[in-house]
Formats: C-alpha cells, sequence, structure tokens
C-alpha cells in the first residue's frame, strides 16, 4: 500500500461551508472511494485554505482513473468545484502526489 499527499487550496471565504459539506460526503460517494481503492483517506485543512489530502491506495494513478469513471464523482466534482480556484479543472484532477522524504513507523 502507497501513502499518497497531495495539496490543494480552498478559497478563504468558502472555508466554513466546505467543512459543513465534508460532514455529510454523500454514502454512494464513500462507497465509490472504497471499490476505486482509497483506504485510510483524509483532508486536513488550515484557515489559510491549504487543504492537505492523504490516502493509502494500491496505485493513486488507477484510484483516479477508477473515480473518474464514477457518475457520482462527476456529481460531487461539479458541487465542490465552486471551491477551488482551477480554472474549471476538477479537485480530482489537480491532485499532484507530495514526494514522500521521511516516514517513521
Amino acid at each position: 500500500m502507497k501513502r499518497i499527499c497531495f495539496l490543494l487550496r480552498v478559497k478563504p471565504d468558502r472555508l466554513a461551508e466546505y467543512k459543513e459539506r465534508h460532514k455529510a460526503v454523500w454514502p454512494e460517494m464513500q462507497e465509490a472511494l472504497r471499490e476505486t481503492g482509497w483506504h485510510n483517506y483524509s483532508l486536513f485543512l488550515r484557515d489559510d485554505g491549504l487543504l492537505v489530502g492523504y490516502v493509502e491506495t494500491p496505485d493513486f494513478q488507477a484510484a483516479l482513473d477508477g473515480m473518474a469513471r464514477k457518475e457520482v464523482n462527476e456529481r460531487w466534482q461539479k458541487q465542490m468545484a465552486e471551491f477551488f480556484d482551477l480554472g474549471g479543472e476538477h479537485a480530482d484532477r489537480a491532485m499532484s502526489p507530495l514526494e514522500e522524504v521521511f516516514h517513521l513507523d
């Protein structure tokens, strides 16, 4: 299982609503994530809008590709797009993994 971290930035004026939306992630979205290989998935949000994602998955690209084929992901991404300045790109397409340079078990 590979550990993946990625960064995005949430619009600072939308932080409260972003947090609220993630208190009620649709059950079908959660199931789609599980089905496509997303495990131990967490999002961390700083008060300036910096969003750090962490996921464990055998193959990050396969997990992204699997979600890209899910209709529920398309609906979710359309609703969440307003929280980011990504030039119309979906947040899941803008994820760029960070290089892990140290890990302590």
